[in-house]
């Protein structure tokens, strides 16, 4: 007889999965992407009224997503900071923010009836990665709406019962009062400068400040008005070796770079995974850019050989959420998160 299924959910900002987990197979099927009805959606609604509607609709894609599935647990993967008992205590991409801290387990669990385990979305993901021959801890970095990270070790994801931890995005890179605004209400933050959403208005900036150049990039072929470029226009930019596109995400990947060094330097973490709609999208051409800052940057104590393998890709695709959520739920059977 086959294991349960699984109904497991990705909450990010810009795009809200459901899936089923089978975990005889490890494998995802069923998998259903809609725009998350938050902030992206409609900006200039109170974080409160976002709250309710980001949460109707996961409660309503996930009583669906049960029936089809058959499923005897659920598990959301979600972008914010959750607590060991499944509050969420920001979603800056999701909802904006800061907003009151909303106890999505307790309300899932009341309109599903059925166990529901919440954590973090990366610290779901780190769980695809682990590896039980290579014991080696690593970072898991996501450039994607935001920027995000989780550090697993020595058998767990390292954060607080309160859920702090792996909010690298929300370092602040830059104290200028004209820094640009972060998605959570603060300024200079790391992912309003290096995440996907951050990188396409710093090719926006860029273009008001040099229009000439901005009119002999790839980028006005596809976008003459640049506050009509979109990600797909910077991402092929990119990929292409454009200059001027190229240029405008180095303040980004300088930041990140800076960001990973800093890591090292504190807890001698080498090995980091790269995944987000953003960076995998750009490729290995995103690694090469950030790696290449990472030796210009330097690690104290590491050659240039060993900086050279600091970074790699994850998978290329975007259900390393939805596949770690399932194998943290299979490990904890049935039960709801404790």
């Amino acid at each position: 007889m086959s294991d349960p299924a699984f109904t497991v959910i990705d909450l990010g900002g810009t795009t809200l999965r459901t899936a089923c987990y089978a975990p005889d197979d490890d494998t995802v099927t069923d998998v259903r992407r809609v725009p998350t009805d938050g902030i992206a959606a409609h900006p200039d609604l109170p974080v409160a009224a976002l709250q309710a509607r980001v949460l109707d609709q996961v409660a309503a894609l996930a009583a669906e997503a049960v029936e089809r599935h058959g499923s005897t647990a659920v598990a959301v993967a979600f972008a914010g900071p959750v607590t060991a008992d499944g509050r969420a205590l920001a979603a800056p991409t999701v909802w904006g923010g800061p907003g009151e801290h909303l106890p999505v387990r307790q309300l899932l669990e009341e309109r599903l009836g059925l166990p529901v385990v919440v954590v973090n979305d990366l610290t779901a993901a780190v769980w695809r990665y682990v590896d039980p021959a290579d014991d080696r801890p690593f970072c898991l970095i996501t450039v994607s709406s935001g920027i995000g990270n989780k550090v697993y070790r020595a058998g767990e994801v390292l954060l607080d019962t309160e859920g702090h931890g792996g909010e690298l995005g929300h370092w602040t890179v830059d104290t200028s009062p004209q820094a640009p605004p972060c998605d959570c209400g603060g300024r200079g933050h790391l992912g309003a400068i290096a995440s996907g959403r951050g990188a396409l208005a710093a090719a926006r900036r860029a273009a008001r400040t040099d229009p000439a150049g901005y009119a002999r990039s790839a980028l006005a072929a596809t976008a003459p008005d640049p506050e009509l470029l979109d990600n797909h226009a910077l991402v092929a930019a990119v990929r292409a070796e454009d200059p001027f596109a190229t240029a405008a995400i180095h303040g980004g990947i300088t930041a990140l770079a800076s960001a990973i060094t800093a890591l090292f330097a504190a807890i001698g973490i080498r090995r980091h995974l790269l995944i987000g709609g953003f960076a995998l999208a750009v490729g290995p051409r995103y690694a090469e850019l950030l790696t290449a800052e990472l030796e210009r940057l330097g690690c104290f104590g590491l050659t240039r050989e060993e900086i050279r393998e600091m970074v790699v890709l994850g998978a290329e695709d975007d259900d390393s959420g939805l596949i770690g959520a399932g194998r943290l739920l299979a490990a904890r059977g049935l039960a709801a998160a404790s």
